[in-house]
């Protein structure tokens, strides 16, 4: 991990070998920002690497959208996958698209049989099946509107990257909020020990428990994109509701399921549930 400030001063040399691999097998893109230095935020930065794509003649620009690997699984055994490329393949798992897996590999050949180049998209911040619906809405569009897509997933990418590698004032937002809170309302009160579940695409992301505030210690998810995609909120209340006094056996409710979408990855998602006696309401909260 670099600071900016050591960016800032580094000999040009330097400052291309620190950014080796945050734009696919490109050194040109640093060498060109290089020029530009000092930069007063991480932002700034980035947008200077990106200004520099967007400046170079069409057939360079044409020779570095080629430069980038498919998306397959097939090209995590390529041994010439760069680490970068590698870690973010491995963990989008295509795999679990099933059947409609070779639907994405027949559609990513007529992508790069149309365009001539391969079909590029930010995995880190979409689900397998989002990136299968933006492929088939993406194969729709015309050279012109897909290469500006394209540079724009790539924006996407090497923002990620950049901040995985630099820190500085005034970094790029790069990550999501999701979060929840559970309220006891016909008793006005928190809702505690409440055990929840938190499901991306029906895979379990991860469990957790509502303290005496009935919210989780932690954010359900924060820190990196939140990925656009279908999820689903699990609230286990059984046994919740069977401290009631009066309460019915069984009690009307057991698990409560919030199912939402996602389509904002750097955006802030929060799932307030308010529990009554025979009914729950819940909405996006702020």
């Amino acid at each position: 991990m670099h600071t900016l400030d050591q960016l800032n001063a580094m000999p040009a040399t330097e400052f291309v070998a620190a950014l080796d691999g945050v734009f696919e097998h490109a050194n040109w893109v640093a060498e060109h920002a290089a020029r530009a230095r000092p930069f007063a935020t991480v932002t700034e930065l980035h947008g200077a690497l990106m200004a520099a794509v967007h400046a170079a003649p069409a057939d360079v620009c044409l020779g570095f959208l080629r430069g980038h690997p498919p998306l397959s699984p097939k090209a995590l055994a390529d041994p010439g996958l760069t680490a970068s490329s590698r870690s973010e393949q491995g963990g989008l798992g295509m795999t679990s698209l099933g059947d409609r897996l070779a639907a994405f590999e027949t559609g990513s050949a007529a992508y790069e049989a149309r365009f001539g180049f391969p079909y590029i998209v930010c995995v880190r911040r979409q689900t397998p099946p989002f990136v299968l619906k933006g492929l088939e809405r993406r194969l729709a569009n015309s050279p012109d509107q897909e290469r500006a897509a394209a540079l724009a997933e790539i924006g996407y990418i090497t923002r990620l990257r950049l901040v995985d590698r630099v820190n500085g004032p005034g970094m790029p937002k790069t990550a999501g909020h999701l979060s929840c809170h559970v309220l006891d309302t016909a008793r006005g009160k928190a809702a505690e020990g409440i055990k929840i579940e938190l499901f991306r695409e029906g895979v379990l992301v991860l469990e957790s428990v509502t303290n005496h505030d009935g919210r989780t210690e932690a954010p359900l998810l924060s820190g990196e994109p939140l990925r656009t995609g279908r999820y689903e909120l699990r609230f286990h209340v059984e046994d919740y509701y069977a401290g009631w006094p009066n309460v019915t056996d069984p009690p009307w409710f057991d698990v409560i399921p919030v199912r939402f979408g996602v389509s904002d990855p750097e955006g802030r998602y929060h799932i307030p549930l308010l529990l009554g006696a025979w009914t729950y309401t819940t909405y996006r909260g702020s």
